[in-house]
């Protein structure tokens, strides 16, 4: 198999007519984001950009210290972006988030490098772009949980407070919203899990196939990573939860929301 073609300037540039296409659409359909999708462009190329010269820097001069900071600045980033969603967290939850998110993120990526891979965890060929993966994934799937559980209890506040009055700790109450906000956070991983290989060629499936690699090759990586990200989202917004949930009530089982 050949290498991936190597595209110059004016083909990679072709590619941005497409977006006349959602422009069209947006406009047809009078939806008031063409502003919005234009900047998400031009800000997606440049930080990909950036993100590609760092990256070319790092394989060509590979040392821990590099892999290090590119991969705590990811976490950061995930982690801001996480409460920039949910701005309404108190301090003792966004401590939760950000412990779950960071911990459970560089566990699942330290044991699938390591122990699966079998590299370094110091690696930057393999331990970025893992890290990206694992790291983007759970970050989706943290917002979306919190954002479902935190939807949930304020729209169901009078329920909540009637249970409270007729004598439910509450743990008993907020349970069960923690446990319908995990299933929610977990169903597009799962979903996108039961579609591959038949709806779809997932992403690092065909970059590798691209590179050259050999097709059984990929799908190994493929169903590895897929799993990886599965956990680690479960595993931080399972933490998240069951730690963050518990600082909305205090001794006196008064919730504060």
């Amino acid at each position: 198999m050949q290498g991936a073609v190597q595209l110059n300037i004016l083909q990679f540039s072709l590619v941005y007519l497409l977006l006349i296409i959602v422009l069209a659409i947006m406009k047809k359909s009078k939806i008031n984001q063409s502003k919005f999708l234009i900047i998400a462009s031009l800000r997606m190329t440049v930080q990909l950009v950036l993100a590609g010269l760092i990256l070319t820097y790092i394989f060509k001069n590979p040392h821990p210290v590099f892999v290090a900071i590119y991969i705590i600045a990811m976490v950061a980033f995930s982690i801001k972006r996480v409460l920039n969603k949910n701005k309404g967290l108190n301090s003792k939850f966004k401590w939760a988030v950000s412990i779950s998110l960071a911990g459970s993120g560089i566990f699942i990526l330290s044991y699938f490098v390591i122990v699966v891979v079998g590299k370094s965890i110091f690696n930057p060929q393999y331990t970025i772009p893992l890290a990206g993966m694992i790291m983007g994934n759970s970050m989706t799937g943290v917002t979306l949980g919190l954002k479902t559980f935190n939807e949930n209890i304020r729209s169901e506040r009078g329920k909540i407070d009637t249970l409270l009055n007729l004598g439910a700790t509450p743990k008993k109450v907020l349970l069960p919203y923690v446990n319908n906000a995990i299933e929610t956070a977990l169903l597009p991983t799962m979903n996108s899990m039961v579609g591959m290989g038949i709806v779809s060629l997932p992403g690092m499936m065909t970059g590798q196939i691209l590179s050259g690699t050999l097709p059984t090759t990929a799908i190994l990586y493929q169903i590895s990573i897929m799993i990886a990200i599965c956990t680690s989202v479960c595993l931080t917004i399972f933490c998240t939860l069951h730690f963050g949930y518990k600082t909305l009530y205090n001794s006196r089982n008064q919730i504060h929301f």
